[in-house]
């Protein structure tokens, strides 16, 4: 795979967003890991990419919405794999395409879009010859499943000093990333994460299957959605102005931004002892703010 990382240089800063923070916080910069392949997006598919070529496959095929990072990264790194892709887009085409689907559809990858409600039954994607063509490997939403999990569990060998922070947090979408923190943090850490989702917890014991350790000490919190996945008022936008002004990090409106929202509230109530380091990862994702208007973000 020709893919220059800098995996040996991606910076843990050190930030103070409000005066009434009480503990140490620094973020794993994980968006800067590449322009395309951002984020944790390179650690969940790593490793189907592997399967992939080792295997002999032709391509591979994933899906996702029509402002999907999941599926532009997939085409950009199957292309350098030298492996054909295809996206199976939920929802019917439109005149125009978003700006992550011209993106992916720049780097190679053929788009197949259905029916919302194709798209919910896999029983009727998986039914369906023409959709996956043979020799191919079929990436999961997301990229999780156990592939994406092993990907995630490496995220944490990008930091020197692990046993320094008492907690990790991170944002959750599918569960797939925090899934593998858990699995690579040390014992004593604390895991939480941030929900982007609306709705009653039932990821959290799809997590603890997942694991390891069946007894990881971690949490995800639902606290901080702003209305559901992807939706962001005015409120979140100002936080992430707010946030990039006082400390230039970027942050992006589906996760990253919910996950730091929902820390620095979490430090104005004292949910963390004195003493406590907390370890953030920024998972990336920053292309989900193109669809924003110009102007909303100062960045």
């Amino acid at each position: 795979m020709n893919i220059p990382l800098p995996l040996h240089s991606i910076p843990i800063q050190s930030f103070r967003y409000s005066a009434l923070q009480s503990v140490e916080t620094d973020i794993l910069r994980l968006d800067q890991l590449h322009p395309v392949v951002s984020g944790n997006k390179w650690f969940k598919l790593k490793v189907y990419l592997q399967n992939a070529i080792r295997e002999g496959k032709e391509g591979i095929l994933s899906f996702g919405g029509a402002w999907s990072n999941h599926l532009v990264a997939l085409a950009f790194a199957a292309r350098e794999a030298g492996l054909g892709s295809r996206g199976i887009v939920r929802g019917e085409e439109g005149v125009k395409l978003s700006d992550a689907l011209t993106e992916a559809r720049s780097y190679g990858m053929e788009l197949v879009f259905v029916s919302r409600d194709a798209y919910r039954d896999p029983q009727i994607l998986q039914n369906d010859p023409s959709l996956l063509p043979p020799d191919w490997l079929v990436v999961p939403e997301g990229g999780r499943g156990p592939e994406g999990i092993a990907g995630a569990e490496t995220i944490l060998s990008l930091v020197p000093d692990l046993a320094v922070y008492t907690h990790i947090c991170c944002a959750v979408g599918t569960g797939t990333m925090l899934t593998g923190i858990c699995n690579a943090a040390l014992p004593l850490q604390e895991i939480i994460g941030i929900s982007s989702l609306k709705g009653n917890d039932q990821l959290s014991a799809s997590v603890r299957r997942s694991l390891r350790d069946a007894n990881r000490n971690f949490r995800i919190l639902f606290d901080f959605h702003f209305g559901g996945y992807a939706k962001h008022p005015p409120e979140l936008i100002a936080f992430m102005n707010e946030f990039y002004a006082a400390t230039s990090i970027p942050t992006d409106i589906v996760y990253t931004a919910k996950m730091l929202y929902g820390v620095d509230k979490l430090i104005r109530e004292h949910y963390f002892k004195k003493g406590s380091r907390l370890l953030l990862i920024h998972s990336g994702g920053l292309q989900g703010n193109r669809s924003l208007m110009p102007g909303e973000l100062i960045f």
